[in-house]
C-alpha cells in the first residue's frame, strides 16, 4: 500500500508499505479522505511540530475517514463497509489523572496521537491507503455524512472544545481572530452555541469570505487597515501569532474572556500583554479535545455544512503539492484534502 511519509525537513515521500492486518480488538480501515493540518505542514517543513521532533520517518495525518475493510477478533458493533472516522488520541498507561483535571483526557501527559512524533517510536497517522485502528478509537459516521465530511470531524471537535471552554455564549458578542480552518470552524461552533453576533478578523480576504460562509455576521480585514472591534465579550484567538495578542487583549471588554486556540510559539517572542492585567481579563487555553468529536458528528448529521472550508483536493500521490498549497498563506487555501483511496 502507499503512504505519505515525512523523512525529515522538506522530505516527504510516497512510500510503499505492507498492508497491515488487524489484531484482536482492531479494525482495518480502507482510508478515503484526509485533511491537512498545521502540524502536518510543520513536520514537512521543519521536521518538528512544537516540541515533537522526528527521529525516524512518520506517516502524516490525523484528520481522516474511510470504511472498515476488515474486523479483528473480539470487535463487536462494527462491520465491513461501514463509513467511519477516527478519534486520533489513545491514552498510554492507566489513564489516571489528578482530581483537578479529572476527565480532561486531552491533558494526559502520555497520549499517543495519530501522525505525532511526540514519543519514540512515533505514532503513524492515517495518510495511507490502509490503517489498523483500535476499535475504541473508531467513530461511525451518521447517515447522510460522507467520509470527506467525516474527515473534518476532528478539527470541528477542536473548535467545539474551544467554544466549550466558555459556558453561556448564548446572546453574547464574539470575536474570532484568525480565520484559517480552525478559526472558521470556531465561527461555526459559536454560532451553534447561540452567540448573538460573531465578528471574524483576518489578514486574508479569502479567509474572511470562508468565515462569512461559516456564519460570521461581520468581518474585519486587518490587511486593509480595519481595526478590531472594541469591548467584545468573548474573543477566540485562533491565529497563533504573538503579535496579535496585544490588539486582541485590547479588543476584549474589561472583565471579558480570551480563549487561546491558535498554538503560540514555543520560544520567547515579544508580545504586548499589559491589558491582561489592567482590563482584568480571563485568558484560557484550549488544547485538542476530549470527546467533542461525537458532538461534531452530531452537528454534521444535523446539517452543519463544512463544505465552504474545503478549497482544494489532491490525490495521495500529489501529497507534497498539497502540503505546499496548504502552507501558502497567500494562495487562498483553507482546508486542503487528500483523496487517500486508490
Amino acid at each position: 500500500m502507499r503512504a505519505v511519509v515525512v523523512h525529515g525537513p522538506g522530505d516527504v515521500r510516497i512510500d510503499e508499505r505492507e498492508r497491515p492486518v488487524p489484531g484482536p480488538g482492531e479494525v482495518l480501515l480502507a482510508m478515503e479522505w484526509g485533511g491537512i493540518c498545521g502540524s502536518d505542514i510543520a513536520y514537512w517543513r521543519k521536521g518538528a511540530s512544537g516540541t515533537a521532533a522526528l527521529t525516524h520517518p512518520l506517516v502524516l495525518g490525523h484528520e481522516v475517514a474511510g470504511r472498515i475493510a476488515q474486523v479483528g477478533d473480539g470487535v463487536t458493533g462494527l462491520g465491513e463497509g461501514q463509513p467511519v472516522t477516527v478519534h486520533p488520541a489513545r491514552l498510554v498507561g492507566d489513564g489516571a489523572l489528578p482530581a483537578r483535571i479529572a476527565g480532561r483526557t486531552n491533558l494526559h501527559p502520555r497520549v499517543r496521537y495519530f501522525g505525532s512524533a511526540a514519543f519514540d517510536p512515533h505514532t503513524d497517522g492515517g495518510f495511507s491507503e490502509y490503517r489498523t485502528v483500535p476499535a475504541a478509537q473508531i467513530r461511525p459516521l451518521p447517515d447522510g455524512v460522507g467520509t470527506e465530511q467525516g474527515a473534518l470531524a476532528e478539527p470541528l471537535a477542536v473548535a467545539l472544545h474551544a467554544v466549550g471552554r466558555v459556558p453561556g455564549l448564548r446572546g453574547r458578542t464574539v470575536l474570532v481572530n484568525g480565520c484559517g480552518p480552525i478559526g472558521s470552524l470556531v465561527v461555526a461552533a459559536v454560532r451553534l452555541h447561540g452567540a448573538q453576533t460573531v465578528v471574524a478578523a483576518d489578514l486574508a480576504s479569502s479567509s474572511l469570505k470562508i468565515a462569512a460562509a461559516m456564519g460570521a455576521d461581520e468581518t474585519c480585514d486587518l490587511s486593509a487597515g480595519e481595526g478590531l472591534p472594541e469591548d467584545v465579550d468573548v474573543v477566540f484567538e485562533a491565529s497563533g501569532a504573538a503579535a496579535a495578542l496585544g490588539p486582541v487583549l485590547r479588543a476584549t471588554a474589561r472583565g471579558g474572556t480570551v480563549v487561546q486556540v491558535g498554538n503560540l510559539p514555543g520560544t520567547a517572542v515579544p508580545a504586548a500583554l499589559g491589558d491582561l492585567v489592567t482590563r482584568e481579563l480571563t485568558w484560557i487555553g484550549s488544547y485538542r479535545f476530549v470527546e467533542e468529536i461525537d458532538e461534531a458528528l452530531g452537528a454534521l448529521r444535523d446539517g452543519l455544512d463544512v463544505s465552504p472550508l474545503i478549497t482544494h483536493r489532491f490525490p495521495l500521490e500529489r501529497a507534497e503539492e498539497a502540503l505546499a498549497v496548504a502552507a501558502d498563506p497567500a494562495g487562498g487555501s483553507s482546508k486542503v484534502m487528500l483523496r487517500l483511496a486508490p
